[in-house]
């Protein structure tokens, strides 16, 4: 706890390059549809960034209603969908997602016809390691017993968690770094990095309905990302 994992994934679209106007269109036309689109904002440019509580229902997640509404998925398209407190989510909740998080779709089917979303987004999670959050701690110690902290991770499933490419520890901070005057790298710099290497995916997917890395298959990965014979 108050190691900085929300501020963390509610900065990262900052870091994020700026949406080409094919994504601010795609973007847009959700938002439009939901009722959700400002008055004085004709398109919207930022990409978006979206933080449901962990009580959010199934249909306000993936959309739904007599007359389909985008969910959550749909509106963090292009951008950021940030669950905090992961394991406290229900568990249909997120098993929900594994089908988007593949397709980059969402299809809602009612009696009268299926509507089809995008949902094209990143996921970023956080969780504590226990119900206390301090498993692990240098500085305070866990109250949770072995079987309640093994029982807490494991509300997240198996199949959730392979769905997700990056795991990232966020320790404690100790008071001196906290208080340390050096600043950190510039957003702008890694903002800077991001955008070139999304200019080389764009290169490389040149033609294609391919964006970025994230979006290929696994036909495209053997063939753009063939390894030399020194390497295998």
């Amino acid at each position: 706890p108050g190691s900085g994992k929300t501020l963390l994934a509610r900065s990262l679209p900052s870091l994020l390059p700026p949406m080409t106007n094919e994504e601010a269109l795609e973007v847009t036309k959700v938002y439009s549809v939901s009722g959700l689109l400002p008055a004085n904002t004709p398109l919207i440019k930022r990409r978006p960034f979206r933080s449901p509580h962990y009580t959010i229902s199934n249909a306000g997640l993936v959309g739904g209603g007599q007359w389909p509404r985008p969910g959550e998925i749909s509106l963090s398209h292009r951008g950021v969908l940030f669950l905090d407190e992961l394991p406290e989510f229900g568990h249909s909740v997120l098993e929900v997602l594994r089908q988007p998080l593949e397709d980059r779709i969402i299809t809602i089917s009612r009696a009268q016809g299926s509507v089809t979303f995008p949902a094209n987004f990143m996921l970023v999670g956080a969780m504590n390691p226990c119900p206390c959050g301090y498993y692990g701690d240098p500085f305070k110690q866990c109250t949770c017993s072995p079987s309640l902290v093994a029982r807490y991770q494991k509300r997240v499933s198996g199949p959730f968690i392979d769905r997700v490419d990056i795991f990232v520890e966020v320790p404690h901070i100790d008071y001196e770094k906290l208080a340390d005057d050096r600043l950190g790298e510039e957003s702008e710099k890694v903002q800077a990095r991001v955008e070139a290497a999304r200019s080389i995916q764009r290169q490389r997917f040149k033609g294609t309905s391919l964006a970025c890395n994230a979006e290929m298959t696994p036909t495209e990965v053997r063939e753009s990302c063939k390894t030399e014979e020194s390497a295998q």
